[in-house]
């Protein structure tokens, strides 16, 4: 029997991409899936799919940047199913532009989702996975909280966060004996939705042409799923996923 099955697993951006994948991947393994996006109509045909093809998922309409909906997102969990065994903190955004162009509305944005979203869901999971002294947190950076480029300056600055915040985790988990596990992911170009959330026309043919390389969310989902199945007392604290042939 999969180390996956029945544990409560919460994710965020679950609506497509990377957090699509691995739900349905996930479930394939029989976890009890809680799908969390701001689109209920992708959710909504998400869950179907799953319960479909056997698995099990309910889903709650949330927005990682809201503080109250991450609580109530947590809370609905443990109404439910009692527990929350996994968090995958997958909602994020990637508008680039080089910083003289002044999107600072898109700073703020990046800033409320990619930081503070996984503070928050963190936030929402940790006192009672604590409790329970059982839990694992995976946390999706990216290459880019790796690497600086030119008109990704603020992205890449909240995906060093994402790492920093996990590392922080993990040391502060480690030393309390939660027997709490903390992964971070770092996916280089992957087939997304995510490319979309860049307005500058500049930037985006760049990153178009970037991204004709792109690997399969699928190929994340099961790097995921891999971390979650390791026995409790191992944790895989960091992974960079690329495709063969990307460079940077």
């Amino acid at each position: 029997m999969s180390n996956i099955q029945n544990k409560v697993v919460i994710i965020t951006g679950a609506s497509s991409g990377i957090g699509g994948a691995t739900a349905k991947e996930l479930a394939s393994k029989g976890a009890k899936l809680v799908l969390a996006a701001r689109r209920e109509d992708r959710l909504k045909k998400l869950q179907e799919e799953i319960q479909n093809n056997g698995g099990q998922a309910i889903y709650k309409v949330a927005d990682v940047s809201s503080r109250e909906q991450m609580e109530e997102l947590a809370a609905y969990t443990l109404e439910k199913y009692g527990k929350i065994d996994v968090l995958v903190n997958n909602a994020g955004i990637m508008p680039q532009a080089f910083l003289f162009k002044k999107k600072v509305d898109e700073w703020d944005k990046m800033i409320d989702v990619n930081i503070k979203g996984v503070l928050y869901a963190i936030a929402a999971v940790l006192p009672s996975m604590r409790e329970r002294k059982s839990g694992h947190i995976i946390n999706l950076s990216s290459v880019a909280g790796h690497n600086i480029y030119p008109g990704g300056t603020v992205y890449c600055g909240t995906k060093h966060a994402v790492r920093a915040i996990s590392e922080g985790l993990r040391q502060e988990e480690a030393m309390s004996g939660t027997n709490i596990r903390v992964t971070n992911v770092s996916p280089g170009a992957v087939s997304s939705e995510l490319l979309e959330t860049t307005s500058d026309s500049e930037m985006k043919a760049g990153l178009d042409e970037f991204y004709k390389v792109a690997i399969d969310a699928d190929n994340i989902a099961r790097a995921i799923s891999f971390a979650i199945e390791q026995p409790s007392d191992v944790g895989i604290n960091e992974m960079i996923i690329r495709p063969t042939v990307q460079q940077g």
